[in-house]
């Protein structure tokens, strides 16, 4: 069957001005590129970066010039380490002075953490930032050779699916163009699971997107109930979470393709993606694993390299990692620690629901961290750290009706306030925890 929609697609970029495809012609050729070339490049588009940050940021112009970084003009780049370190609580302290002063002529917008880390942060982002991070996600499917346009599935979370409102016709018509399906990550019940299974059979999707922890409860599901596929796509994309060797095994034979593991967030993008290692993108971000211990692990700092309107350098992003040899790859990647909500009829309620509802959707800036453990199953307790106790108050009853509808009956939920949540031992941010089997 002739793919039409791949030269519609170039046309479609070029008629909305947008530079994507621009930069995947680069970034398909940056991926060619060897180790010293692709330095050259990260550092002269990190040269640019700073200059920009020191003469139209004002956060940084005296961090900068403190630092030795930035001296008439001239960057220093051998003092880079020495910037300080940026927090969450620092760009909420420093929201404002983070912005470019040409902020509005970037057409830079508001966008959210998904509070993966237990902890939710604005920034903004503009159009060219993310044009470089969809031309990355092109990339990758080229790992399996995926094309654009051919017919792909996203187990994945939908807000607007959920709340029961209608999908828009702008969204309808792009996903039609772009031959992709989604299916709500959010709505897993065994009968849900069943209807997906049987549309993935049918349409026979070429790529598949998805959370980690729901696609493996779905694979998991087939396999306990022996339901077999009549094909293998081409490979399938796992994010949002960790992805354990022996949750990949399952993946992968079921499916019976490559799985790709994706790691990435919303305040930065797609940083790295691969089969066994991570293969980092440098023409996108500076990554440094800072803190190591005796096996490498340590923590991920990141400096975003094509967003202007509110740079983010040497950014804490809340992760660990490890590092490999050859800079280019990341060998390993400890984000946060998920479960899932388990019902008494068998429904699975990821992590990244209560990720994007209670951090985002339900969080008008109140809650400064959260975590949910699940006692049994009539009984949660949700620990926070408020920002604003008078104005959770306001959300508090939402927040619990959104859980019940989830849950599919009234559940008690015990609310612990607390001054701090702390890590694991490992770093790593336990978010969900079940003490469900």
């Amino acid at each position: 069957m002739i793919n039409w929609r791949k030269p519609f697609i170039y046309i479609l970029s070029y008629l909305q001005r947008s530079g994507r495809m621009v930069y995947y012609k680069k970034i398909l050729e940056y991926n060619n590129w060897g180790s010293k070339n692709l330095k050259k490049l990260q550092d002269e588009k990190l040269r640019r970066l700073l200059l920009h940050a020191y003469n139209n940021v004002p956060y940084y112009r005296e961090i900068l010039s403190k630092a030795g970084v930035v001296l008439k003009d001239r960057v220093i780049l051998k003092n880079f380490s020495k910037i300080p370190v940026l927090t969450k609580d620092l760009i909420r302290e420093n929201f404002e002075n983070l912005k470019s002063s040409d902020i509005d002529r970037r057409h830079g917008y508001l966008n959210h953490s998904g509070g993966s880390t237990g902890q939710p942060v604005n920034f903004m982002q503009d159009p060219e930032m993310e044009d470089w991070n969809i031309a990355n996600k092109f990339l990758y499917r080229t790992y399996v050779g995926q094309e654009l346009g051919e017919l792909e599935m996203r187990l994945w979370g939908s807000e607007r699916d959920f709340l029961g409102e209608k999908e828009t016709f702008i969204k309808r018509l792009k996903y039609f163009f772009f031959n992709r399906i989604d299916l709500n990550a959010f709505k897993m019940s065994e009968e849900k699971m069943k209807e997906y299974l049987n549309l993935i059979n049918i349409r026979k999707p070429t790529w598949i997107e998805a959370y980690v922890q729901p696609i493996y409860e779905l694979t998991l599901f087939a396999k306990r109930n022996n339901f077999k596929i009549s094909y293998s796509p081409k490979g399938v994309l796992v994010s949002a979470g960790t992805l354990y060797p022996e949750m990949k095994k399952v993946i992968r034979e079921y499916w019976g393709c490559e799985v790709l593991n994706r790691y990435g967030s919303r305040e930065v993008g797609d940083m790295a993606c691969g089969f066994d290692r991570l293969k980092v993108s440098p023409w996108n971000h500076l990554l440094e694993i800072i803190n190591r211990d005796k096996t490498g692990l340590g923590k991920v700092l990141v400096t975003t390299l094509n967003n202007y309107s509110m740079p983010l350098i040497r950014y804490d992003i809340g992760d660990i990692a490890r590092q490999g040899k050859d800079w280019l790859f990341l060998e390993e990647v400890q984000g946060r620690e998920m479960s899932v909500i388990r019902t008494k009829d068998g429904k699975i309620i990821p992590g990244e629901f209560l990720i994007h509802f209670l951090g985002v959707v339900m969080n008008d800036g109140s809650i400064k961290k959260f975590q949910v453990v699940q006692q049994s199953y009539k009984n949660l307790d949700i620990k926070v750290v408020l920002n604003d106790k008078l104005g959770f108050g306001k959300e508090k009853e939402n927040i619990e009706k959104l859980i019940e509808k989830a849950m599919g009956y009234k559940c008690n939920i015990k609310w612990i306030y607390v001054k701090d949540i702390k890590p694991l031992n490992s770093g790593k941010y336990l978010y969900i925890k079940s003490n469900v089997k």
